[in-house]
C-alpha cells in the first residue's frame, strides 16, 4: 500500500495529475468524490469532473465519512483516488455545531481516513488544495476553514509516501 498526496492552488492541475497517475497504474480504480452540488455552479463543476474520468472507473460519492465508505467499497481496487480533502473538510466543518466541534470532527475524519487507508492493499492518490499561501481571510469562518484544512493537509502529508505540489500544471515533487 502507498499514498500520494497532491496539493496546490485552485486550477493548478491537481485532479488531472491524480487521474493521470491512476490511469498509468493500469489497475482497477475507485474514484471517491467528496464534492456536493449545493448550487448550479458546483453542479456544472462536478459534471465536468465526471466527464473527465474514464468510464471504467467506479465513482463513489462520499461527502463525509470517507473512511467508512472506503472500508465498505474499496476492497477490490488497486488504486483509490480521493478528490478532494478540500471539500471533505468543508463538508465536515459546515455540519458541525461550533468551532470546537468542527475542529475535532475534521481531525477525527482525517485520522479515520488514514486508518482506513492503512488497512487496504490499494494505492491511494489524495488531492487537496493549499489555501494558506494568500492573505489572511477577513472573516472568522474563512480563517477557521483555512486553519482546519492546513491541519488536515499536514496529517495527510505525514502519512503520505510521496507529496507533490502543483504549480501551473507542473507537478513538483516535495517528498
Amino acid at each position: 500500500m502507498s499514498c500520494i498526496l497532491i496539493t496546490g492552488g485552485a486550477r493548478a492541475g491537481k485532479s488531472s495529475f491524480a487521474q493521470k497517475l491512476a490511469a498509468e497504474s493500469g489497475g482497477k480504480v475507485l474514484f471517491v468524490a467528496t464534492a456536493e452540488a449545493r448550487d448550479e455552479d458546483m453542479r456544472r463543476r462536478i459534471e465536468k469532473h465526471q466527464k473527465s474520468r474514464p468510464s471504467n472507473w467506479k465513482t463513489l460519492e462520499s461527502p463525509s465519512e470517507v473512511a467508512k465508505a472506503i472500508s465498505q467499497n474499496g476492497g477490490e481496487y488497486e488504486v483509490v483516488v480521493i478528490d478532494c480533502i478540500t471539500m471533505l473538510v468543508s463538508n465536515v466543518m459546515l455540519a458541525a455545531d461550533d468551532e470546537e466541534t468542527a475542529e475535532s470532527a475534521v481531525i477525527n475524519e482525517i485520522e479515520a481516513l488514514i486508518k482506513a487507508m492503512q488497512t487496504k492493499p490499494s494505492a491511494f492518490i489524495v488531492v487537496s488544495n493549499e489555501v494558506g499561501l494568500g492573505i489572511v481571510p477577513d472573516n472568522e469562518l474563512s480563517r477557521n476553514y483555512r486553519d482546519l484544512l492546513g491541519r488536515a493537509n499536514q496529517l495527510m502529508a505525514q502519512y503520505a509516501d510521496e507529496v507533490y505540489f502543483m504549480v501551473a500544471g507542473i507537478p513538483v515533487k516535495i517528498r
